[in-house]
This record gives structure tokens, sequence and C-alpha cells, in this order.
């Protein structure tokens, strides 16, 4: 008889849920977040058992990697796409790995990627930069907001650049602001120190360098984003279409109709947010260097507001991407914004 299998994933433990091919509970029980206890509980049903579910949470890695290191199939769970049954009265753990374990049995179980593991650590170091880049982004603002207060005048990006601390007390001498902006200043050198560290880091273990160069070939994409792109998207196999992947990128409206009339909003939050950013900071790049682009995306614009227009320009980047990886090809600027 086949067995499916589904579990809970919490920080600190899991609900381990084992149904049967009639949609009966076979076993539901709480354990601690260890790996050979879970092995210990699914063992006596590793024969029949079709798969074992897992939520895609946060701290998946080890459980995921434990079990197929163990010859178990196991089918990541994306959480944003679960259907759940909205009369249901009372839920709680063991319902919500009964309910991955039957949508299991139907077939109805949505999957997500199980990113590969020798690429993972590459990309969560490029998603680190990302959080370290937002944190020096926000410190630089914070230093030509003090500087605007006190002086009524613009320090610009460049020019705060160019600064070292013995200037920096020259432009302040209220003493207070003074030690606040210095302290501001010293954590924004050491993110940037530390930034451009782990960007050489990446450069070296960068695991397809002629991906990377023709996507380096699409104006607006250099080092740092073709990387990201390229780790983000993963196998681009695993996307049946061009559209499919312009979802994941987040470039296609999140908007439900009925008769032509809008009806609310789809899952805003499904797809990549990494790559959003990405293609998002290369068509900004593409529109300032590129006079074709930004022909284009001034035509957009003349019709469109300037969010809607970048935004075409960033699904213009997307698909051309996906060609690209999916087929092998160079960038082709007429075929993109013909």
């Amino acid at each position: 008889m086949s067995l499916y299998a589904a579990i809970d994933l919490h920080s600190s433990n899991s609900v381990l849920a084992v149904m049967d091919g009639e949609g009966k509970p076979v076993l539901c029980r709480r354990r601690p977040n260890d790996l050979p206890r879970l092995l210990a509980d699914l063992a006596p049903y590793r024969d029949e058992l079709v798969g074992v579910a897992v939520e895609s949470t946060y701290n998946w890695y080890w459980l995921v990697d434990g079990l197929m290191d163990h010859g178990y199939a196991v089918h990541l769970v994306n959480t944003t796409a679960i259907p759940q049954y909205d009369g249901l009265k009372h839920g709680d753990d063991d319902s919500d790995a009964l309910h991955l374990a039957q949508l299991m049995r139907l077939g109805l179980l949505p999957e997500g990627y199980i990113y590969p593991r020798a690429q993972r650590g590459t990309r969560d170091l490029l998603r680190r930069r990302f959080s370290l880049v937002r944190q020096a982004v926000r410190l630089m603002l914070s230093i030509q907001s003090s500087f605007s207060r006190s002086t009524g005048k613009q320090l610009s990006a460049d020019q705060l650049r160019q600064l070292t601390p013995s200037q920096l007390v020259d432009l302040f001498p209220d003493l207070s602001t003074r030690f606040g902006v210095l302290i501001q200043f010293k954590l924004w050198l050491t993110l940037q120190e530390q930034i451009t560290t782990l960007e050489r880091w990446i450069h070296k273990d960068v695991v397809r360098p002629d991906l990377l160069g023709r996507l380096q070939s699409v104006p607006g994409i250099g080092p740092i984003l073709g990387t990201t792109i390229l780790l983000e998207s993963g196998a681009i196999e695993r996307f049946a279409s061009v559209g499919d992947y312009a979802s994941y990128c987040r470039m296609v409206e999140s908007v439900r109709l009925s008769n032509g009339k809008r009806k609310g909003h789809g899952n805003r939050k499904c797809g990549n947010r990494y790559l959003c950013w990405a293609f998002m900071e290369a068509a900004n790049y593409a529109v300032r260097f590129d006079p074709s682009i930004r022909r284009w995306y001034e035509r957009k614009r003349a019709r469109k507001h300037r969010v809607v227009a970048i935004k075409a320009v960033a699904h213009k980047l997307a698909r051309a991407c996906y060609h690209m990886l999916h087929e092998g090809t160079a960038f082709d600027l007429t075929r993109a914004f013909g």
C-alpha cells in the first residue's frame, strides 16, 4: 500500500504525518528538529513511502539534504501556493502536516525548486551582499540628511565617498551631531570594505563563466547583476516558457479580472524578489547608458507612468535573458526592443 509523508517544519521542532492511500492518518507526532529521530520515525514506512513533503520554510536545508542523502524522494512545498479549505473551523500543526500529505496523495501538491547544494552557498552569499548594500545605503542617506539639516546644502554620494573622517569633522560644527555622523561614517566604511571583499569571493566562485559573460553582454547588466541572475535563475530548463520565467521574476502584473473588470489581486509575493531587483537595476542602468533602450523607454513613458515604463524595460530584459540562457544565443537588441 502506498504511503505519503509530510513534515510541518518549525524553528525548533517539526510535526511528522504519514497517510495511507485512502487518506487515513497512519502517524502524526511532534519531534524536535533532530534528523536521526525523524529518520527513525520514517524507517518503518520507508519501503511504501511515495515521497516526503517538506515545508519550504527558512530553515529547510538541513532536513531536505538529510532526507535526500538517505534516499527519500523529497518534495519541497511551495507554501505560498498551498490551497486551504476556507471553512476549516480548527487548524493546528497536526492538521497542516496531514493536509500536505493529502495534497501529495491527490497529486495537487504545489512544489518549489530544490536548489543544487553545490551552488547554494554562493547564491546565499549574494543575498547577504544585497542586505549589506541596503544597510550601507541607509547609513549614507542618514549622513546626507544630517549634513542638509546642519548646513542647508546637499552632499552627493560621490562627494561622500571621497571624504575622510578628518574631513568630515570640519563639516559638522556641533559636537553631538559630529559624533553621531562619525559613528555612522565609520560603519559605512566598514560595510563598503566587507562588500568589496564579498564581491571578490563571489567572483572566484562563479560556476559558469561562459553564461555570465553572455549575460554581461546585455545593456545594464554587470558582474554582480549577472551573477545574481545566473544563480537565482538556477536551471533554466525548470521554466516551461518565457512567460513562466517572467512571472517568477515578478515582471507580470498580479491582478484578477472577470468580464474585463478588476476583481482583486493575486499573490504578489509569488516569485523571486532578488531577480526582480536585479532586472529593475539593470533596466535603470540600460535606460541611462543605451540610446536605443532609452528611446524605447521614452515612448513608453509618454503613455504610462515612469515606474510602469521602467518595469516594462525590466520585463524585456528578463525575457531576453531567458532566451539567451535557454537557447544559448547572444543578446539581440533589435529582437528585444525592435
